[in-house]
């Protein structure tokens, strides 16, 4: 355990983002699956394509991962 206040802050701060970041992830991925879907309707995609955008700004995934699996909701039926 750390013994200097910022390091103890630090571990706050890192153990608050990995759950966000968990989080974040999982909707993620719950959304990809739905919209993936043979029934999948055009919101569900909107919804997905909108969550990988902002997973890519933030950080979460890499923008070009982003793009590729945009692309491969866009080519699915």
């Amino acid at each position: 355990m750390p013994r200097i206040a910022s390091a103890k802050k630090n571990m706050r701060k890192a153990k608050a983002a990995t759950a966000r970041n968990r989080a974040q992830r999982s909707a993620l991925r719950t959304a990809l699956k739905t919209a993936k879907a043979a029934a999948s309707s055009a919101d569900e995609k909107l919804k997905a394509t909108q969550l990988l955008d902002r997973a890519a700004r933030k950080g979460l995934i890499h923008k070009n991962a982003a793009a590729r699996q945009k692309s491969s909701l866009a080519k699915a039926k």
